[in-house]
């Protein structure tokens, strides 16, 4: 169901509630790397998540990201992310982001499928 080749976009206009100072992760007004990385897994879930059997989904374990160049309130941000393989539930993907002007993050990402009902049991045994 799941396989290499498979992708899926998503945007975003940056706010000022999406910059660095805003979120604290800085003091640029700029778009704050932990957005970006945002928009990226959004794009990821994009490409997979309609896929996904009842009661099922998939969460994010890995990202290798650069964020490379800065982007300005008001430009519109896209990100992109290809499913380059699947090993059992771990599917992974190459990803990145641009912005009007440039590319503005690159690299690669990897979520894992899991069955809800089975992934909440295992957490909310943590709380008790």
């Amino acid at each position: 169901m799941i396989e290499p080749g498979l992708s899926g976009t998503a945007r975003l206009v940056v706010g000022e509630e999406h910059t660095a100072p805003s979120i604290g992760s800085g003091r640029v007004h700029v778009l704050a790397t932990p957005v970006m990385i945002n928009v990226i897994e959004a794009a990821a879930l994009a490409a997979i998540e309609h896929l996904l059997p009842a009661g099922y989904q998939s969460l994010g374990t890995h990202l290798d990201v650069r964020h490379i160049a800065a982007t300005p309130a008001g430009m519109r941000v896209s990100a992109s992310a290809e499913v380059i393989s699947v090993d059992g539930r771990t599917v992974r993907f190459r990803v990145e982001a641009r912005d009007e002007k440039e590319l503005i993050g690159e690299g690669t990402h990897e979520r894992v499928i899991v069955n809800v009902a089975k992934f909440d049991a295992r957490v909310q045994a943590k709380l008790g």
